[in-house]
C-alpha cells in the first residue's frame, strides 16, 4: 500500500500527515515526536488517536506541521492522525467519532478591536 496523505488544522496550525503500515516510527518535521514537543501534554494530545484505537506501533507516521504554537500544532497532528486511521481502518470510526477526534475544532483567536486594549478588554471608564 502506498502512503496516504491527510491534513489537520487547529487554530493557526496546519499538519500534513503521511501514514503507512510499519514499525511505529513517529516523526514530526524530521524529528522524533518526543524531541519535537517539550511538553508531555502535547505529546499525549498528538498520540491520542493511536492510544484510543490501540494501534500504537502498527504504522509509520511522518508529519510536516507549520505555524502556530505547540498547542495548535499538537491539535492539528491529532486531527490529521484521526482522519488517517479512520480512512485506513473502517472499524475504528465509531471509537474516534465517540471521542470527538474527527471533528475540527473551529475556535480561533478573536481579533483585537480599535479603541480597546485587547479583543474584549476595555479601557478603564471614569465618570468624573
Amino acid at each position: 500500500m502506498a502512503q496516504a496523505n491527510y491534513i489537520g488544522r487547529r487554530k493557526r496550525s496546519t499538519a500534513r500527515l503521511y501514514i503507512k503500515p510499519g514499525s511505529g516510527e513517529f516523526l514530526v518535521n524530521g524529528r522524533k515526536l518526543e524531541d519535537f514537543f517539550s511538553s508531555q501534554a502535547d505529546i499525549n494530545v498528538a498520540r491520542l488517536p493511536l492510544k484510543i484505537t490501540e494501534l500504537e506501533g502498527n504504522y509509520d507516521i511522518k508529519v510536516t506541521v507549520r505555524s502556530g504554537g505547540t498547542t495548535g500544532q499538537s491539535g492539528a497532528i491529532q486531527l490529521a492522525l484521526a482522519r488517517g486511521l479512520d480512512d485506513l481502518n473502517e472499524d475504528v470510526h465509531s471509537i474516534l467519532k465517540k471521542e470527538g477526534l474527527l471533528t475540527r475544532d473551529d475556535r480561533m483567536v478573536e481579533r483585537k478591536k480599535y479603541g480597546q486594549p485587547k479583543a474584549r478588554k476595555k479601557f478603564q471608564f471614569s465618570k468624573r
